[in-house]
């Protein structure tokens, strides 16, 4: 018999699961918001975002360092999600996008501030032996959210309610969200880490940065950078003969896979080791990719979007288990970070790196050059194997 996940993992994925269908109710309907109600440009909407994930992969890394140094996990959690479920819905009051702007800044603060301890929290309490599980069921749960956060939107919007009225219901599920995290989740007390001895920088137990380390943030960096925003694919789609009303479809459906297969992805990472699955996964991604630059036709993108759910599933848990691993417990949050930095840093010209290929060259060029660079990142993954090393 399986063994059991802690109760608290099951706890912080209700929380996600809660907290993304609040934040799904307003995302997708952000950039109609922005153009059609305040007149916005999509210039605009690009500043904003660009903006917003800066701020938060800069909060991931401090936020880190300060669960670490403090020994607590659970404050900043609960301070994150307490932050974005009061300023999320404030985007109801907009009456420019300036507002919007300082709101979506306040809301990315909230999920800077949670998302490095939360993940060292579910490491915390979890046996090592199930850290694949424990993050692929938290991925699901988070992923289920975002299937149904659209849908409670799309009926509110099918029933009459006005837009803006859609954005102030969105706090009901967010703070669902932080009566969860706050009531329900434990934190197991742990000591703060000892002080560095006389000419040393850190105490063996608490660093962070590792040979090892820097290996895999190499290989997540070079994938991140062949991971364009999943705009592209519904674009692709549509160029490829998808017709438009089919795209949300196409987009729930996607989720819905990642929502089903996470957990045993998650479990095949404990199985056959996190490196072998997510070598797998950017392989699988490989393969996609591949096939959005020579697809065409309504059953082959479906099918690719189907396989696009598999690729998140197999790799959702297995690269949060592999920095889990790889660092020590009482650096786990600072190596979060340090992993959402790279990702969030790489992923600002990985869209535009996309989007000029497409544009320039065409959709082909564009995805076998995404497909390239996740090879490459397969290629340069044992090097975070390489533990004989001494840290850094």
């Amino acid at each position: 018999m399986a063994a059991k996940l802690p109760r608290d993992v099951y706890a912080l994925g209700a929380t996600s699961l809660l907290n993304d269908a609040a934040s799904e109710m307003i995302y997708p309907l952000l950039p109609v918001f922005l153009t059609s109600v305040l007149g916005a440009s999509a210039a605009t909407i690009g500043v904003i975002e660009v903006s917003a994930e800066a701020l938060s992969c800069l909060l991931k890394l401090a936020a880190g360092h300060l669960s670490d140094r403090a020994g607590r996990r659970k404050p900043l959690v609960v301070l994150g999600y307490v932050i974005a479920a009061l300023a999320r819905p404030l985007v109801a009051f907009a009456r420019s996008s300036g507002f919007v702007l300082a709101v979506r800044l306040v809301d990315r603060t909230g999920k800077g501030l949670r998302s490095s301890p939360r993940d060292a929290l579910i490491g915390d309490v979890t046996p090592p032996e199930l850290h694949g599980r424990a993050y692929g069921v938290h991925e699901a749960m988070d992923h289920a959210g975002a299937v149904i956060g659209p849908l409670i939107a799309y009926g509110l919007l099918g029933a009459g309610m006005a837009m803006r009225n859609v954005f102030l219901l969105a706090v009901v599920p967010a703070l669902a969200a932080c009566l969860v995290v706050a009531l329900v989740v434990r934190e197991r007390s742990r000591p703060a880490p000892p002080p560095p001895m006389a000419g040393e920088v850190a105490p063996p137990s608490a660093r962070v940065i590792s040979r090892p380390l820097i290996g895999y943030l190499a290989s997540v960096v070079l994938f991140t950078l062949g991971n364009s925003s999943d705009a592209f694919l519904i674009l692709r789609a549509t160029d490829a003969g998808v017709p438009v009303t089919y795209a949300p479809l196409l987009w729930s459906l996607h989720h819905v896979v990642k929502a089903a297969i996470s957990p045993s992805g998650g479990a095949l990472a404990d199985r056959i080791g996190r490196r072998p699955a997510l070598a797998l996964g950017w392989l699988v991604y490989v393969a996609i990719y591949a096939g959005f630059a020579f697809a065409s036709g309504v059953p082959a993108i479906t099918g690719l979007f189907v396989a696009y759910g598999l690729h998140f599933a197999l790799v959702g848990g297995a690269q949060k288990a592999l920095v889990a691993e790889i660092v020590p417990p009482a650096a786990r949050a600072r190596g979060f970070g340090a992993y959402y930095l790279c990702v969030g840093l790489a992923a600002l010209p990985a869209s535009l790196l996309f989007g000029v290929l497409y544009q320039q060259l065409g959709a082909r060029v564009a995805f076998l050059t995404g497909a390239a660079l996740a090879l490459a990142a397969v290629a340069v993954l044992p090097l975070s194997r390489s533990r004989r090393l001494p840290p850094l």
